[in-house]
């Protein structure tokens, strides 16, 4: 016991000194001329595994917060007020936009680029010719880049 906490092996060093019996208890060996050295060295051998365990364990959870968590310890991922007030007016702004356009285009625009319906499909959708939904999607587009430069003007 006194060998486990010298090597700070804290609350731990009796379930240590438990390892340590069983390993030695389990040990198929032949007759030991040092008994108290290979108990030593059965002692030491077993802090380093559980010491690289522990490092292992502690570098696997690290690796895996930064991969999914993404998040700064201790800091929010939900955006500030001041965001969330300039995102939601934004959208807002790009709402009105698409609906200055006209309803067909602007429906023809959300069929197309948030609903991911290809080009041909929405053309037959609407009743109108493939180029005529090109033609449209070029003026939201157009009204959309309008819409983004008076915005970083500001």
């Amino acid at each position: 016991m006194r060998f486990f906490a010298a090597r700070g092996a804290g609350e731990s060093a009796e379930d240590l000194l438990h390892e340590v019996w069983l390993k030695i208890s389990a040990a198929q060996t032949g007759p030991i001329s040092s008994p108290m050295s290979y108990l030593f060295r059965t002692a030491d051998l077993l802090m380093i595994d559980r010491y690289r365990s522990t490092r292992q364990a502690e570098k696997r959870e690290k690796d895996w917060v930064d991969t999914t968590g993404g998040a700064v310890p201790g800091v929010s991922d939900a955006p500030s007020p001041d965001r969330a007030i300039i995102a939601r007016q934004q959208a807002r702004l790009v709402a009105e936009t698409l609906a200055a356009l006209g309803e067909r285009q602007s429906a023809i625009f959300r069929r197309h680029r948030v609903d991911g319906v290809p080009q041909r499909q929405v053309a037959e959708e609407f009743g109108v010719s493939l180029s005529t939904v090109e033609s449209d999607l070029r003026a939201a587009y157009r009204a959309l880049a309008r819409l983004k430069e008076k915005i970083d003007e500001e």
